[in-house]
């Protein structure tokens, strides 16, 4: 005989339902989650940065922001400046825990809090990969039009950027003509990054314009300002003009270094989520010292150095990590995060950047993190594909499926639909499976029809399914600006040349 009989063990109590009095079925539905960091690996994560802050400190040689930081107790020392601490931990706790965007009709589209991801495309994409034909150039303002209006159809990307550079447009206004073409082709809001402040102050106008006025555009935002540190550590005088002026405005920001492991940063994960995250945060500590409560997003776009071809790689596992290990930092600091996902190393929208996509899209939203941007983004942030932008639409829409959970009450356990159908019987028939099947998620693009139903639809390929879907996608073109605003920004844009 192996083993021991059947109750001959002590019976140790198992969970029941009166065990949990205070719990209802609404509360049953849990969003998954995790957890990357013990609370004892959070704290040492903060007192390193704190530490870093206050010992080495970071690179301003901004006169103002030099005069505001040192009249708040910090130590400035040529072009270092040191920020003791207790500053650090009191202006973190001025930042707003939610932050919300609107669409250029004053509708709330984003709402940036606890654990909610809101997914957007990329920034500055230098080639274009034509749909159709895969033919790869440089990016031009034309492309802007196609992937701003892919990105207001596609209904999981919320928020839209700037996408590409266009290299068909004069350097000199070329900032401001490609956030105007993408404000008229999407009516989402937009994130946007310019290197001069004048440059920042015309887009302001165009985006107040659109809003109807600057209060109008303060309390209903539709656009979110950029701005990049030099890792390690550096902020120059540009960056800072930026950054005091949205701060003074009231107008949401983010501060987003880009710390590669081994490189600019640490080779170490945890050293470079450290350094990432004090060059987030001494921005957030400025705008706060300027404005306490000004809107601010915390993060850091941190990834490896591949030591074997010195790529600053976009799909590393190790750049999910230490994503999901500041989403982590972020909670403990209660402000939003932003992160990234839906991007890859690959030339194409191939296997390669299908597997890439769908690990980083999954766990940012198991981090929690909040603004999640680069999604069509391939080729290391060099190529813009907008059937990759449809094929990581799709994606996001079965990840934020399973983030959804199960949802567990009386009806959807079923036992009174499974004692009528009882054993060696089906749920075909049964008008419990008519409410619920709807509940399963069905993918428009990814084909699970049997052999030959597929050949009697013609025998298509993902790679054709993918096309077709981008090519709809395409002719989705939103409502026109007013011919007011239009002539409004017709006269800005005049003084631009």
């Amino acid at each position: 005989m192996i083993g021991k009989k059947l109750g001959t063990e002590p019976i140790q109590p198992t969970p029941r339902l009166h065990d949990f009095p205070h719990v209802t079925d609404e509360t049953v539905n849990i969003k998954p989650k995790q957890r990357f960091l013990s609370d004892r690996q959070v704290a040492r994560l903060h007192e390193a940065a704190l530490n870093l802050m206050e010992t080495t400190g970071v690179k301003v040689t901004h006169p103002k922001a030099r005069e505001i930081l040192h009249g708040h107790g910090c130590h400035v020392d040529d072009s270092r400046v040191r920020i003791p601490g207790w500053l650090a931990e009191r202006a973190m706790r001025f930042v707003p825990p939610q932050v919300v965007f609107y669409t250029r009709r004053g509708k709330s589209a984003v709402v940036l809090r606890e654990d909610d991801t809101y997914y957007g495309p990329t920034l500055d994409a230098y080639d274009y990969l034509e749909p159709l034909t895969q033919n790869r150039r440089r990016f031009t303002i034309d492309d802007l039009k196609v992937t701003a209006t892919i990105a207001n159809a596609l209904p999981n990307f919320h928020w839209t950027m700037t996408i590409g550079v266009a290299s068909d447009v004069d350097s000199d206004v070329a900032e401001r003509t490609t956030a105007r073409t993408a404000l008229t082709y999407c009516e989402k809001p937009l994130l946007f990054c310019t290197s001069s402040l004048k440059a920042l102050k015309d887009i302001y106008r165009m985006a107040g314009v659109i809003a109807g006025g600057e209060a109008a555009l303060l309390m209903h935002p539709n656009v979110v300002v950029f701005n990049s540190p030099i890792s390690p550590l550096s902020f120059d005088d540009a960056l800072i003009d930026r950054l005091l002026f949205t701060a003074e405005k009231g107008l949401p920001q983010v501060c987003y270094s880009g710390p590669q492991a081994g490189a600019t940063a640490p080779a170490t994960l945890a050293g470079t989520v450290v350094q990432g995250g004090v060059e987030s945060m001494f921005g957030c500590i400025l705008a706060q010292l300027v404005r306490p409560g000004a809107p601010f997003i915390y993060g850091a776009f941190a990834t490896i150095m591949d030591m074997k071809s010195t790529v600053f790689s976009y799909g590393a596992p190790e750049m999910n990590l230490m994503a999901s290990a500041m989403a982590q930092m972020a909670n403990f600091y209660n402000v939003p995060f932003m992160g990234m996902s839906g991007c890859s190393d690959a030339k194409f929208p191939d296997q390669q950047a299908s597997v890439e996509a769908t690990f980083s899209c999954l766990c940012s939203s198991m981090s929690g993190a909040n603004m999640v941007h680069d999604n069509g983004w391939l080729d290391r942030s060099n190529l813009v594909s907008p059937e990759y932008m449809v094929l990581v639409n799709e994606i996001i829409e079965m990840v934020n499926h399973y983030m959804a959970g199960m949802r567990v009450d009386d009806e959807r356990l079923a036992l009174d639909v499974i004692d009528k159908v009882g054993p060696g019987g089906n749920f075909l028939s049964q008008p419990h499976t008519l409410k619920y099947f709807r509940e399963v998620w069905y993918s428009k693009l990814f084909d699970r029809a049997t052999m030959s139903k597929w050949e009697s639809k013609g025998s298509k390929r993902f790679e054709q399914r993918l096309q077709e879907h981008t090519q709809w996608y395409m002719e989705r073109t939103p409502e026109p600006l007013p011919d007011k605003v239009v002539d409004e920004l017709d006269r800005l844009s005049d003084d631009w040349e």
